[in-house]
């Protein structure tokens, strides 16, 4: 046994760099895991000054000076981000609670729908047994509705005058530091440092192009969606919109689960009419050029992961670390992919 070991030992772990790198991994993932809720305002400062720096980045190449970039791009971000609090999360703060006040007078439709199916097929369903699961529905409903939303929005709004707050000035500060940052996370590591610098490169190829890229995606589908939702008259245009929107963040699933609510919003609006049907056209050719047109042109670097893998990077990355984790768990899964094929490996000599 002793000797199986350390033949794995000197396979894998023999390179100080190897060791180096299993040190970060593992001190990352406690920061993250013990202290993510306090560093929150950082982590998304970073990621917001990640998304940014190519805007940065294409104001200096047309010769604008550094800080003037700088303040004109983080001005940009405050004025995106002020409508959104401001003019956006408000109206969908309101079309939820609307939408959760009328769902029991839908439950009663509901069930009325599915007594009439009961008397028709008594063996499959039995009419007892559809009344007592949608009264216990309509009671959970309604105890449960007004309780959530006065969670939420008393401990959403804490958290977003922080965010209001800090996020703004530590982006601008990323984004105005970001040399005298990057190089003083580099002076922590050795000079010598090639698989690190391998992985490094491999990954901010990845990263910058899913992340932008998914950003991007986002607003888009967003858009077009609500839109689209408008224009046909359906009711919570701009909540089933963002809901669209967000499902593009966990691939095969996201899409799935958000076609429910907009398919149900639609029936119990317009019934078995041609604008349901046409409701249902338009959000599959959505759907279908979210797909076959704009992620093509908008992740130029294929990720090369099996659907199985991005789905299992999905559910554990998403369990660890909630929305983040969601948002993140392609370009961690390549990470980790990234750092298997370069991890060092020592042959053993034959004996």
């Amino acid at each position: 046994m002793h000797r199986i070991l350390h033949q794995w030992y000197e396979r894998y772990l023999a390179d100080e760099e190897a060791v180096l790198l299993l040190v970060l991994l593992a001190s990352a993932g406690l920061v993250i895991a013990f202290l993510g809720g306090i560093m929150a305002p950082l982590l998304a400062s970073i990621v917001v000054a990640y998304l940014l720096q190519g805007a940065v980045s294409r104001l200096e190449r047309w010769r604008v000076p550094h800080m003037l970039s700088v303040s004109l791009v983080t001005l940009a971000f405050i004025g995106f981000f002020m409508t959104v609090m401001v003019v956006v999360l408000p109206l969908i703060s309101r079309q939820l609670a609307a939408f959760w006040a009328e769902l029991p007078h839908w439950l009663v439709e509901g069930q009325a729908w599915l007594q009439q199916s009961a008397q028709r097929y008594r063996a499959i369903l039995p009419e007892q047994s559809v009344q007592q699961v949608m009264q216990s529905l309509q009671q959970e409903v309604t105890r449960l509705g007004p309780k959530l939303l006065s969670l939420s929005l008393l401990r959403g709004a804490f958290e977003i005058l922080l965010y209001l707050v800090l996020v703004p000035i530590l982006v601008f500060f990323l984004l105005l530091d970001r040399e005298l940052i990057l190089a003083w996370v580099s002076g922590l590591l050795p000079a010598r440092r090639p698989m690190l610098n391998r992985i490094a490169s491999e990954m901010n190829v990845q990263m910058s192009n899913y992340v932008r890229g998914k950003a991007i995606e986002i607003l888009i589908v967003a858009s077009v969606s609500l839109v689209a939702f408008q224009w046909m008259g359906l009711r919570y245009a701009l909540l089933l919109a963002v809901l669209v929107g967000l499902s593009v963040i966990v691939p095969y699933v996201g899409a799935t689960v958000v076609t429910l609510p907009v398919l149900a919003v639609g029936l119990m609006q317009w019934g078995w009419s041609a604008d349901f049907f046409w409701l249902c056209v338009v959000y599959g050719v959505i759907q279908a050029l979210d797909g076959n047109v704009l992620v093509p042109l908008l992740f130029s670097e294929a990720v090369n992961l099996h659907p199985v893998v991005i789905i299992a990077a999905v559910l554990f990355f998403g369990g660890m670390w909630g929305l983040w984790g969601v948002f993140f768990a392609i370009p961690l899964a390549t990470l980790v992919k990234a750092i298997i094929n370069a991890w060092p490996k020592r042959v053993s000599a034959p004996e």
